[in-house]
């Protein structure tokens, strides 16, 4: 029971000391803590801005995705089409890599220029009906006639 009393006493005691060279020191030296009831407000503030920027996200991306909307989806489209140029060219790279498949394609390619060169546009009649086909063919695509989209 004495050991315990004198416990307390010098607890108390260096409890008081460290306040007194708190309160003694000079302003710069020291910082003086806030009390633990306002650095728990403070903290208790702070998550309740985190928690409500967090909950208002998903409207924020929405604003932004309807304010930006088409800006966002050329961004995309292009990214999409630069890869998959990119996968293109790296494929016939890669194929073309390959012992006699390269001059083999170059050969199917010349004789499908010559082909298409005699069958579409050496007569008069073959190149009219080229481009009736390409004119069905924009049709086709277009949903609509060359005249309406001139207008």
């Amino acid at each position: 029971m004495e050991s315990e009393l004198q416990q307390q006493q010098y607890v108390n005691a260096a409890s008081q000391k460290q306040i007194e060279a708190l309160k003694g020191s000079e302003s710069g030296n020291l910082a003086m803590l806030p009390p633990a009831s306002e650095n728990e407000e403070q903290w208790q503030r702070i998550g309740r801005q985190i928690s409500i920027f967090l909950a208002k996200i998903p409207e924020y991306i929405a604003r932004f995705y309807q304010e930006y909307k088409l800006p966002i989806i050329s961004f995309a489209l292009l990214v999409i089409v630069v890869t998959g140029l990119r996968i293109f060219l790296a494929v016939l790279k890669a194929i073309n890599d390959i012992p006699l498949v390269s001059p083999i394609l170059e050969l199917i390619g010349l004789g499908y220029t010559i082909w298409f060169t005699f069958r579409y546009l050496l007569k008069d009649s073959t190149r009219q009906e080229l481009a009736a086909e390409i004119r069905l063919f924009k049709k086709q695509i277009l949903g609509r006639e060359e005249s309406q989209t001139l207008s």
